[in-house]
């Protein structure tokens, strides 16, 4: 092993399944990213009862969403687009929207014009390889984004440099831009036009809230638009 000797750090277990890493295991972690749960103590009802807190606290935000189903039902039926983007699971997330508007959600009805910008595995790579990763989105925009289109973003974080660069072209260009995003909001929801914010730090609860509220929206902007 090029002349190094490799060091074996112990893992000890502390009843059922429950690892706790001793600090020299963690310092082997090589992926730059700290282990967010050391200790793996949470339970399903500990998960459940903290989803149900999330998903309570959302309430407040229902004028939000009906805003935004009515600006994206307003939208399609001028026969504009919306474009949706992220990055890992809120790539799935934008992907999942714009199959939701595109085919059907409940009801039959015609096509509605939605596109994910993070399924286009050819075009990913050739402009991740040429132009940098963080023009993935902003370059298919230059080239698709019309007067009137609407660009629906999702960042649990809203730090994310490459969907904050569709942001900010969608800003130049004057398009709306829709932000799902965690508490903090980071530096995407100041550059949004409207914003749903999960009161939440951890991804995976706001990506939770983020899909219920999606398929709201979803429903609202279907219910609009079936007899169109």
């Amino acid at each position: 092993m090029n002349g190094r000797r490799l060091k074996r750090h112990r893992i000890r277990l502390t009843g059922p399944l429950r690892p706790v890493f001793t600090p020299a295991a963690l310092r082997t972690q090589r992926t730059g990213y700290p282990l967010r749960y050391p200790t793996m103590t949470r339970n399903w009802p500990d998960t459940l009862n903290e989803h149900q807190r999330v998903v309570a606290d959302l309430a407040e935000q229902a004028d939000a969403l009906d805003a935004i189903a009515t600006l994206i039902a307003d939208t399609l039926r001028d026969g504009r687009s919306v474009y949706t983007l992220g990055n890992g699971g809120s790539a799935a997330d934008a992907q999942h929207i714009a199959a939701e508007l595109l085919g059907r959600f409940k009801l039959d009805r015609q096509a509605l014009p939605a596109l994910a910008l993070t399924t286009d595995t050819s075009t990913l790579t050739a402009i991740a390889n040429d132009l940098g990763y963080e023009r993935i989105f902003a370059r298919q925009l230059e080239g698709l984004l019309q007067p009137g289109d609407v660009v629906w973003a999702l960042s649990t974080s809203g730090t994310s440099p490459n969907v904050l660069a569709a942001a900010r072209l969608a800003n130049e260009r004057g398009n709306t831009l829709i932000g799902f995003t965690g508490q903090t909001g980071g530096d995407l929801a100041p550059l949004c036009t409207h914003t749903f914010r999960v009161p939440h730090t951890s991804s995976d609860r706001i990506q939770e809230a983020h899909l219920l509220a999606y398929h709201y929206i979803c429903e609202r902007v279907e219910a609009r638009l079936v007899n169109r």
